[in-house]
């Protein structure tokens, strides 16, 4: 049997919202560890001068306890 914990996290790119999930997962697991699983639970982004400038992911990462 296992337990798990779920943090959130928001990761933000000028590019795209693939990389937005990428950051937030990257940068989560320097200090998380058994990272397990990822949801992205809300997306939103910025504008400026009438175009997209950043992308915003909100996700939640699963991770399991440690014994």
């Amino acid at each position: 049997m296992s337990v798990y914990k779920v943090t959130e996290v928001v990761g933000t790119s000028p590019s795209s919202i693939a990389d937005a999930v990428k950051v937030a997962v990257k940068r989560a697991g320097k200090s998380v560890r058994n990272m397990h699983w990822f949801e992205v639970v809300e997306t939103r982004g910025a504008i400026k001068d009438g175009e997209v400038s950043e992308f915003q992911v909100v996700v939640k990462i699963g991770f399991k306890l440690e014994d």
